[in-house]
């Protein structure tokens, strides 16, 4: 079996090599000429533990390469960023885009499979687009819905052993794309159809948002209260029937601080609630900006200096290199923007980057009169607790 992964970034990649290590060959398609050449030395371009490794293993072996452009195959898997636009409404320019692509590729037999995360309706949509520049396709080819559900940091194990849900177009596509995924997911293949499957993701990265907006949420008034929320927690988390998440400084990653926004904009007088809770989320990244700033303005009336703000972590969440939608990247760019201070940048899973200049955490912790920790990585809770009066624990590093 050959499949074709329209995609190879942060999902499609990992994808793709666990394809390959089951003996389905691969071919990987990206716009980036460079990440098609970093795969095809049998090297990563993302940080993924074991995703480096693998990769190396199934180059090796002829498994797995890459190119710029699809080419014929027995499976074509679209796994592309769905990003939203200015109005919240969900951008499904690169899926259409992707599968405008692989249409001239298409053969009866064939299964064509969305794995991007879209708007319920969408995998109906781009089989309206495939039969109408090849109507000779209908009810020749199988179309189907299966979204990722991994975490980062983990994903390789995920990929392998976490349910998925399939649902088809119709009930042969369901039964055409179990029959591919059972290739290299030893969890179980839940069937359903198109619609639901699409809403099935959203829904679960809707219920999260909820529950981290109740966190954030309650960090919020205990600020004001003068109450350790992370004691709170603990101690309510004693309950049996209580499991309250920790708060953090927003919510990023591409999954759960977009996706809700997508059930939003399709049925906005029904998704009141998950409505508020995205509004909650994406506030605290700002709420958290603004203690800050107020910090660095007391700290100059007090000393007749500006101070030195250590920002310690750019990542979405704890020991990755994934900055999309970082509320912690967000938070350190309006430190710099808005505050009278001298700013430095630390992200431990990153060499370099555009438009920050990151320094080491040793060094940024040793210099600081503020300290504002924005992601709970692994390196930062090796420190021992600095004696400072401003000290900002956004992610709990001492909880």
């Amino acid at each position: 079996m050959k499949a074709v992964f329209m995609g190879l970034g942060y999902i499609g990649l990992p994808t793709a090599a666990v394809a390959a290590n089951k003996g389905v060959e691969v071919l990987g398609v990206d716009v980036n000429p460079d990440v098609v050449a970093t795969i095809n030395q049998g090297k990563v371009h993302i940080v993924e533990p074991e995703l480096d490794k693998l990769v190396k293993k199934v180059v090796e072996k002829g498994c797995l390469r890459a190119a710029v452009n699809p080419e014929q195959a027995d499976v074509f898997l679209i796994v592309v960023p769905t990003p939203f636009k200015q109005n919240h409404r969900a951008d499904t320019a690169y899926v259409e885009s992707a599968t405008r692509t692989v249409i001239p590729f298409l053969k009866e037999g064939d299964l064509f499979v969305i794995e991007s995360t879209s708007p319920v309706m969408t995998t109906e949509r781009m089989a309206e687009i495939i039969f109408k520049e090849r109507p000779e396709l209908q009810g020749k080819i199988y179309i189907a819905y299966c979204p990722e559900r991994v975490l980062p940091g983990n994903v390789i194990y995920e990929l392998e052993n976490n349910d998925r849900i399939i649902g088809g177009i119709n009930e042969e596509s369901s039964d055409k794309a179990i029959e591919f995924y059972s290739i290299f997911v030893k969890g179980t293949l839940h069937k359903t159809d198109a619609r639901t499957a699409e809403m099935c993701k959203l829904t679960e990265n809707s219920s999260r948002d909820v529950q981290i907006a109740f966190a954030n949420e309650l960090s919020m008034i205990c600020d004001k209260a003068g109450i350790n929320v992370w004691e709170l927690i603990e101690l309510a988390n004693k309950h049996p029937r209580v499991n309250i998440l920790w708060p953090g400084s927003g919510v990023g990653g591409h999954c759960i601080a977009v996706d809700p926004w997508f059930i939003v904009s399709d049925y906005p007088e029904q998704a009141n609630i998950i409505k508020r809770a995205r509004e909650t989320n994406d506030y605290k990244a700002d709420w958290c900006a603004n203690k800050v700033i107020e910090a660095c303005h007391q700290f100059e009336i007090e000393n007749e200096r500006e101070p030195v703000v250590a920002c310690m972590g750019l990542a979405f969440k704890p020991d990755i290199d994934d900055l999309r939608e970082s509320p912690a990247k967000y938070i350190t760019s309006r430190i710099i923007s808005e505050a009278r201070a001298e700013v430095l940048v630390v992200e431990p899973n990153v060499d370099k980057h555009k438009t920050f200049s990151l320094i080491s955490y040793g060094e940024a912790y040793k210099q600081a009169d503020i300290i504002v920790w924005l992601v709970r990585h692994k390196e930062f809770l090796s420190l021992s607790k600095k004696q400072v009066k401003n000290e900002f624990d956004f992610c709990g590093i001492y909880k």
